[in-house]
């Protein structure tokens, strides 16, 4: 089969598409056709190898040749104890423990999948997994009249949790570059900023959340944006950044009356398929920015690792 591999960090000029060979399911593993890969965030930092902790399992080499989690085809063969799929069924889901989805044939774990609703085709079910789960987490317990701000609202993540928290009946803020401003607008962000020319810790008015997914600012920064019993959850982003706001930022945090630190998002089905009924239903859109094929999963990933994607990317094997 045909599969984009990497053995060494650095540059998308790293990767190359090779011939291997096709991988057979264990125990409690499903084979799939793959239809669809979502690009995220997680598949730039670990083709980089930084920050430090994409490094884990694999600090001087990558532990997986081929990058791709976020997967979605049909299923091939499964192994002998799996249970709830079948050759030929549609499924999806986030694979991040074993990737491999930037190939023709992956296999995942039967617990990270999930069947694949016929209303949306695979590249939209590929979009879903790991973004919509962060935005269910980040944006949970988010109520009417709130103010919130989103960092990197443009994004894959970021244009679910815009949804998402419109849906709750928040006042919404987005963070983006210039370029996204339009965009952001269009998922329903109230106000939406340019990070380049505007502070979003110094605003005329706190926010009752602020859900960092670019976690490019200091702690005490972020504390000033937040509202007396104000929340601030970040997802990636620097070491240094992430240390600080686990310590420091919790600690000013309790004093002043906040809550700081890391979203911490489970795996497993049960952490988006929620918002995947939404799309079904129509209440929320999945927004595919850019499709890309096999020989152009390089380019893909420097697209969305630059910053430039609006909403998700999705590689192809058709």
């Amino acid at each position: 089969m045909r599969a984009v591999v990497y053995d060494r960090y650095g540059p998308p000029e790293s990767l190359r598409v090779e011939e291997v060979p096709t991988p057979s399911p264990t125990t409690n593993q499903v084979l799939l056709r793959v239809s669809a890969t979502s690009v995220n965030l997680s598949d730039w930092e670990c083709l980089r190898g930084a920050p430090l902790y994409a490094r884990l399992g694999g600090l001087r080499t990558p532990a997986r040749r081929t990058l791709g989690s976020d997967v979605a085809g049909c299923v091939e063969a499964v192994g002998s104890g799996v249970t709830r799929f079948g050759v030929g069924d549609e499924v999806y889901g986030d694979n991040l423990q074993l990737k491999g989805g930037f190939a023709e044939y992956a296999v995942a774990p039967e617990e990270a999948l999930a069947d694949k609703p016929e209303e949306l085709t695979f590249a939209e079910a590929s979009a879903i997994p790991q973004a919509a789960a962060i935005a269910l987490r980040g944006t949970g317990g988010v109520a009417a009249g709130q103010r919130v701000l989103i960092n990197g609202a443009g994004g894959g993540s970021g244009s679910f949790a815009i949804q998402l928290a419109k849906r709750a009946g928040a006042h919404v803020t987005g963070v983006d570059n210039a370029g996204k401003l339009e965009f952001m607008r269009s998922l329903g962000a109230d106000q939406v900023i340019d990070y380049a020319s505007g502070d979003f810790t110094r605003p005329e008015q706190p926010y009752d959340l602020v859900l960092d997914l670019v976690a490019n600012r200091s702690a005490f920064a972020c504390r000033r944006a937040l509202a007396p019993r104000g929340r601030y959850w970040c997802v990636g982003g620097p070491v240094r950044n992430l240390l600080a706001i686990m310590t420091i930022g919790s600690i000013i945090g309790r004093l002043t009356r906040r809550r700081m630190g890391m979203l911490v998002v489970p795996q497993g089905p049960m952490q988006f398929t929620r918002l995947t009924d939404l799309a079904v239903a129509g209440d929320i859109a999945v927004h595919i920015d850019r499709r890309f094929g096999l020989e152009e999963v390089p380019e893909a990933l420097r697209y969305v690792g630059e910053g430039l994607a609006h909403g998700k990317v999705v590689v192809t094997t058709d």
